[in-house]
């Protein structure tokens, strides 16, 4: 399993969110280049990088910031926040972004979405399926997290299968940042239903025993670091174990 330390960015600082709310906002550092520099000093492979400000105005984009990090830091980058086009797509990776993660594009504008699946191969696009339960059943979050469509989890995935769909990062919005522990039966089950799904889980991991047993194929780890509820390499330890 992928561990994939989380850098959320916005006004160049490090901040985390309470279930995506702006104004339970956490700043956690002005210097996101160490913080990405010291993830792989611990041993990470991968970084998990979120441009707030473009997530919430696209034209606030930290694209120049991005390349920094990913240049400093020598890690694997996979990168998202307010993707609204082709060329949002293209930057990114020209910027050397190893994968670019797309979430309310591919809700909003399925054509334009598979369009970039085709150009670009679904080795380098991540599907951002943010979730929450409502009517007995798990449905993409919209309006920023703040409401939910009545796309189904299930359906979103299967739009893009056919594009030959291979990464999906899966966040249970209600346990984003409260550090209660993750949804252990959404991953099994979206993993039983799409098994050769690259799974990435996140939202509330708190304890190392969270990543012990966990069906995913990658896993986003935010605040637990930044609150020191245990060490990336700790992390790393247990997954290889």
């Amino acid at each position: 399993m992928i561990i994939y330390p989380a850098i959320d960015l916005i006004d160049g600082n490090v901040v985390r969110l309470h279930k995506g709310d702006f104004n339970q906002l956490t700043k956690y550092g002005s210097d996101p280049v160490s913080v990405a520099k010291s993830y792989a000093d611990s041993g990470a492979k991968w970084l998990h990088l979120v441009d707030l400000d473009g997530a919430k105005n696209p034209k606030n984009r930290q694209f120049s910031l991005i390349g920094k990090i990913i240049e400093g830091s020598g890690l694997k980058v996979q990168t998202g926040g307010g993707i609204r086009s082709f060329d949002d797509v293209k930057t990114l990776l020209g910027a050397g972004a190893s994968r670019v993660v797309i979430g309310s594009l591919a809700v909003s504008d399925p054509k334009t979405t598979k369009g970039i699946f085709n150009a670009f191969g679904p080795e380098y696009i991540c599907l951002a399926a943010d979730v929450i339960w409502q009517n007995n059943g798990f449905y993409i979050a919209v309006s920023g997290w703040q409401e939910a469509s009545s796309l189904g989890l299930f359906d979103f995935i299967k739009t893009y299968q056919d594009n030959g769909l291979r990464h999906t990062l899966c966040t249970d919005i209600n346990r984003d940042g409260t550090l209660v522990g993750c949804n252990r039966d959404l991953y099994q089950t979206v993993k039983q239903k799409f098994p050769d799904l690259q799974l990435q889980a996140s939202g509330g991991i708190s304890i190392l025993n969270d990543l012990v047993g966990l069906t995913a194929n990658g896993v986003i780890i935010g605040k637990a670091l930044y609150e020191k509820r245990f060490t990336l390499k700790q992390a790393l330890e247990t997954v290889e174990c």
